[in-house]
This record gives C-alpha cells, structure tokens and sequence, in this order.
C-alpha cells in the first residue's frame, strides 16, 4: 500500500477492475462506505452533515456516502453543484438510490454543517475552479475555520492530484482545505506534494475491491513511485551480526572545509558513524586540524591540502565512501576535488556530492554529469535543496512543475540518484525509480541540518546500499531523527537522536527474521 499511483493509473485501474466483470457500481459503493465508515469513526450521528456532490463519479462517491450516514441516523443533506438530470452513469444510479434530502448547493448550506464532506471534483480534475464555485470554496474554508470538520472525497477539489499544486489561471487558483480525506486503493502524488500534503490533511486509504494484480498490471514496467519508509529499503540494510568488526562496515571519508568553516564537514562526519560506518576520516585542511582534533574523538583526521592529496587518501581502497561539499567552499578548489574524486580507480567507492559541491559546478553542469557517467564509482547521489537544484539544473527549475518529474529527470540527465530535499522531499534514480518523504519535521529547518543528512547517506552507501536506498533510508532515518529530537532542534542534536530510530529498525529486522 506504499505505492503511489499517477492520476491515469488509477483510473486504468478503475477501468480494468470494471472489464474484468466488477460493476463500476460496486466500486463506488465500496469507496461511499470507506468514506461514510471513516466519518462514523470521527462523528456522532448528533452532527449535521452536509455533502457537496459534483456531476461526475466523485458526486456519485458522495451521495453512497449521504444514503449511508442517513441509514445510520445522521442528519444529511446533500448540496447537488448540476440538476440531476444532467447525472449519468453510475453517479445517477448512486443518486436515485438516495432518500434524504437534496437541494441545488448554496453557499448558506455551509454556514449551517458541522462536518463538510468536498464530492465536488476529486482527483480528476484538470483545470482551476472558477466562477461560483469560487465562492462556495471560500464558504467551506472559513467555515472549517470556524469549526466545522472537512472531509475530502479521494482529494480535496481544486489540487491536482499528480502534482499537489492548486489548479491556477491567471487570476490564481482555491481549493478545499480538508481534516481528513478519504482515497482509494492506492494513494497519488497529489496527497503527499505541499500544497496538496497540506490541504489533505489526515490521508486515509481505503479498499475498495481493485485487485493488487490489477495494479501491478497497471504499473507494468514503469518504474515505481512510492511513499518512503522502511518497506522499501529493509531488506538492503543489514543489521551488523556478532562476527562484524569495523572493516566490514565500511569507511567514509569527508572533505573538510577552512578553518572558518569547519562545522559542515564535522556534522557530516559525526552522523555517518552515528549511522554504523565502521570508520570515518575527516580530511582536512593542515591549517583546521587543531580545529577539528579539539572536537572530535572517534572521527579520525588526516591533514589533506588539495585535490592531489585527496587522491592519495583514497588510493586506499577501503575507503568506500566519499562526502564532498559541506563546508568546503565554492570554486576551483571544490571543482578539483570533485573531479579528482570521480576519476579514481576504486569500482567499489560511492559519492554524495553536496551544498558547495554541487555549486561549484552551476556554470558548467555538462562537466559533472559527465564525470559521473564517465566514473568508475559504484554510487553517486546527488543532495540539493530547490535553490542548489535550480542552479545545477537550470532546465527543470520551474517548481510549479511536479517535485518527482523534476527530480527524475535530473536523475536521468546528471547519471547519479538525487535527493531534492525540502518539505517533501523527493529521491530519484537514473532508473525511473522514486519515492517520496512525508515525515520530515518543521524543526529541520535548521542550518547543518543538511549536512547531517549527507553523513547518514554516505554511512549507509558504506554499508553497502545502493544510491536509491541510501538516499531513501538516509531521508527518512533523518525526519525520524528531527522527530526524536522535537522542537528547539539545532543540528547537533540529529546524531544522538538516531539512536533510537536504529533501535526500532534493528528490533524490526530481527522480529521479522524470527517470524521467517
């Protein structure tokens, strides 16, 4: 149930559910009772409910959701946005099975309900909501403001559901700000990308009768687009065993910046051992070593001046992992690094590439994307924020466009898995594999808090996981960590706070050997 599926899949889902003999009826019922189940659960029968229905089969959606609530008692009624003569289909069957009220939607409806039920439009809409709808809308906002509880039909009406952006013309763009919405079988983009993750509010999947072989037909060999977390990594992380020792968990080693600058680095090389690298060397400048030997204590510190030195560092080929940016300063300098880094010899090396690092490269991307593809590394993971994006990838910056098209298609032209870090924080691989984070806490916002995460990834790039993975179970350890911490944050405290988040994993691992 991590998948998530495009607009076009569900309703080829949909679509063949219904040519395989289930009747398109059935559906809507089974989705009306999710829906009506979930409101019951929140809701006395006391409330009064009114249901907005659209023309399509998200009205029809509704009004099961109407007929089932007045059959258990509730007060409904049921705003049609279109005359029922204009009703087809299922929607109309759905309709005429009704028996409470129903009247055409007014705007004083709303001033009137305890519990809000948005079946205007759902997912499949495509253009912005204009007109009276505008007006009714704005009804349903404030009055939720004011108390009443909104509930949305598969995806609050006026949000698309493959981007999660409100639907805009030039005069802009509403849409409903739901508490709780109710989808099917699978959940979209829409319910996880701000601002749709926002106006979503509590997202709960129901069942409603579409096969999983159904779906993985649907999904074919596109590849996958999920929602994070440890269903989608477990198996590529292990658990260290009794007959482990340093060596076996692998070496990271982090470019160290000036001696003005050498906070980014530490942080970096702090929470790749925190994460389980067996070792972690910070390479640093001769001139900041007194610096970072006065902070650190099993991070261990080798004076390294420049890009020739870096080189003769990792001709050792058990340093299995490289972070370069934090810290280090934009330039000539960082550039030669980078490349040094790209064109060793080691197959078994992987890299994350941040902050300065990625950079140093905006004015001529075209010589990073091909050292990448040029490399021997096993891994390279790319970490930006939207302001480092848009300067290394200048083409795909247009942030109205879906966060997961932008970020695969940076994958797909740079050669190297990217993390596009934000509040929905997307990774991608060159492979068309992507998934998207959704537990990443406000108090992140913080600054080093960045750099911790490149430590995590490259810890677990040392313990062997691929780019995708580790940059997956690197996001989600972090926004686990953020929420360990709690408010007040700063990023000294994300390390510590890993701990527990590797506890919880590690027992998870070892309950599920146990049951195999």
């Amino acid at each position: 149930m991590r998948q998530v599926l495009s607009v076009a899949q569900m309703g080829e889902a949909d679509r063949r559910t219904i040519a395989a003999g289930v009747p398109g009826i059935d559906l809507m019922e089974a989705a009306g009772c999710g829906v009506a189940d979930e409101i019951c659960a929140d809701h006395g029968p006391e409330c009064r409910v009114l249901v907005l229905a659209g023309p399509g089969n998200n009205g029809g959606d509704g009004f099961v959701v109407a007929r089932l609530l007045v059959e258990r008692g509730y007060e409904v009624v049921v705003g049609l946005l279109v005359a029922p003569e204009r009703l087809k289909g299922d929607a109309l069957v759905a309709f005429d099975r009704l028996s409470g009220e129903t009247a055409p939607v007014q705007v004083a409806q709303v001033h009137e309900a305890d519990v809000i039920v948005d079946a205007l439009f759902g997912a499949g809409l495509d253009r912005p909501l204009e007109g009276s709808i505008v007006e009714l809308v704005e009804a349903v906002n404030a009055r939720r403001r004011a108390g009443a509880r909104v509930v949305a039909v598969d995806l609050p009406s006026g949000v698309s559901g493959d981007t999660g952006a409100i639907l805009a013309n030039a005069a802009g763009g509403i849409a409903i700000e739901a508490d709780v919405t109710v989808t099917f079988c699978r959940l979209k983009p829409g319910h996880l990308l701000f601002p749709g993750r926002a106006l979503s509010g509590d997202v709960r999947v129901v069942d409603i009768g579409i096969p999983d072989r159904v779906v993985e037909d649907v999904v074919g060999a596109v590849p996958p687009l999920s929602l994070n977390g440890p269903d989608l990594w477990r198996a590529a992380w292990r658990v260290p065993g009794a007959r482990d020792h340093k060596y076996t968990r692998g070496h990271v080693v982090v470019a160290g910046g000036p001696v003005h600058a050498t906070g980014a680095a530490r942080l970096s090389a702090g929470a790749a051992l925190r994460i389980g690298a067996g070792l972690v060397t910070l390479a640093s400048p001769s001139q900041a070593v007194a610096v970072n030997a006065a902070h650190l204590t099993a991070v261990m510190i080798r004076p390294v001046d420049d890009a020739d030195g870096f080189s003769a560092l990792l001709a050792d080929e058990r340093l299995n992992a490289v972070v370069a940016g934090p810290g280090f300063g934009v330039g000539e300098a960082m550039r030669a690094l980078v490349l040094a880094v790209l064109s060793g010899e080691s197959a078994r090396r992987a890299v994350v590439l941040d902050a300065d690092a990625l950079t140093s490269f905006a004015d001529d991307q075209k010589a990073l994307f091909g050292a990448i593809r040029a490399s021997r590394c096993r891994d390279v993971v790319l970490t930006p924020h939207e302001g480092e994006f848009s300067r290394l990838f200048p083409e795909f910056s247009d942030t109205s466009l879906s966060r997961v098209w932008r970020a695969r298609e940076a994958a797909r032209i740079s050669g190297a898995a990217v993390l596009l870090k934000g509040a929905d924080t997307v990774v991608a691989d060159p492979d068309g594999r992507a998934t998207i984070c959704n537990n990443a806490q406000g108090w992140l916002a913080s600054a080093g808090s960045g750099d911790v995460l490149s430590g995590i990834i490259a810890g677990l790039l040392a313990q062997g996981l691929d780019g995708f993975e580790a940059a997956a179970m690197g996001a989600w350890c972090h926004g686990e960590a953020g929420r360990v911490a709690g408010p007040g944050l700063i990023a000294e405290d994300l390390a510590p706070s890993l701990r527990p988040v590797i506890a919880r994993l590690a027992a998870d691992c070892d309950s599920r050997s146990k049951d195999n």
